[in-house]
């Protein structure tokens, strides 16, 4: 690891550690309290989030030997995938955005002991891929959030810039009110874009903005050349679906947020998704400062509300720790003598992705 990378580390190490100090300091959450309620919480649901988490990891995997399945003469195996995609997750929790590179590189010493190793740049590009639909999910369910408790996430945000809804106003009329603005927008855009678009097209940030966007839709198109694109699809829903559960269960663990409806656990599913997304080590910190906010306009307290965010953290980082330490004894266990770690890292494709 170079210096530039290590002060990109210790950067975003110190970005979580004052995001988690100012969050305790704002909910005033004592650690003795944090860690009696977590304590006197029911781990049979926490034990039932854990098996969740394990499908959810496994689905990915499957996902992802159904990309690689056109790209590579032979398919790795559900263990090699499975522990592949571990070992990325734990690599993340130390460095963020190292698990790409970890989960390729992990693959392609995996792969070679049964066959042909499947190749750090192919595999990459499929990781690319997946992201896109990932975001896709999102973009989804953040869009399913907003219209389902637009009055809740209207008023968070609002008070959350420091202002206040209009008088007489609720957050539906809002809705449709934004709705009409958009539109219009929309329009607008559309009608410079038709006029002036033969100008636009020789402006190297349009060219930039389009060639970007290109790649995106024909990253998502391409679930079409699969060979089995239903099978993609059906795991692309069970692993969010996973998501959700895996956070959802917890709320019956702790006395405080057993009453929490489903659409709550929507909303900290988002939420939460868009904290772990954040550049710090396995989203400490921000979705510490996240979950803990948005968990306030469900009648919690500030303090209930941050336990919730740090059981959720916690169990989470937790099964992520054993669940990839299993995964590099697995990888030690099945270690080939003719494909190391050194000769991976040594690949000029693997050092291009990791830079």
């Amino acid at each position: 690891m170079n210096l530039k990378n290590i002060l990109k580390y210790l950067i975003s190490l110190a970005i979580a550690g004052g995001l988690l100090y100012f969050t305790f300091q704002q909910s005033h959450l004592d650690a003795g309290d944090l860690w009696q309620k977590i304590q006197a919480a029911d781990y049979r649901w926490v034990l039932l989030s854990a098996v969740l988490t394990i499908v959810a990891h496994w689905s990915r995997a499957e996902r992802w030997r159904t990309l690689l399945e056109p790209v590579v003469p032979q398919r790795p195996t559900s263990l090699e995938a499975t522990v592949s995609v571990l070992t990325g997750y734990l690599a993340n929790m130390a460095l963020p955005r190292a698990g790409e590179v970890a989960r390729c590189g992990t693959l392609y010493r995996l792969s070679g002991r049964s066959g042909a190793p499947v190749p750090v740049n192919v595999s990459f590009g499929t990781v690319v891929a997946e992201r896109l639909f990932d975001l896709l999910m999102l973009i989804l369910l953040l869009g399913a959030t907003f219209v389902l408790e637009f009055d809740r996430l209207s008023q968070f945000f609002m008070e959350f810039l420091g202002g206040k809804l209009p008088k007489g106003s609720s957050g539906s009329n809002l809705l449709i009110l934004g709705a009409a603005v958009v539109l219009g927008l929309g329009v607008l855009v559309w009608f410079l874009f038709n006029r002036y678009r033969e100008a636009l097209g020789k402006h190297p940030l349009y060219q930039k903005v389009s060639g970007f966007l290109k790649g995106l839709l024909d990253g998502l198109l391409s679930v079409r050349k699969l060979r089995r694109p239903g099978t993609f699809i059906f795991h692309t829903v069970l692993i969010w679906t996973m998501y959700y559960l895996m956070s959802y269960t917890l709320f019956f663990a702790l006395p405080s947020t057993e009453n929490l409806g489903a659409l709550a656990g929507l909303t900290i599913l988002v939420v939460g998704t868009l904290g772990m997304a954040a550049p710090t080590p396995g989203g400490i910190g921000s979705f510490h400062l996240l979950v803990g906010q948005v968990a306030l306009l469900y009648n919690l307290t500030a303090q209930d509300g941050q336990i919730l965010a740090t059981f959720i953290h916690g169990v989470s980082s937790i099964m992520i720790i054993i669940l990839g330490i299993l995964a590099l004894l697995v990888v030690l266990l099945r270690r080939n003598k003719t494909t190391t770690l050194p000769d991976v890292l040594d690949d000029p494709k693997a050092i291009k992705l990791e830079q």
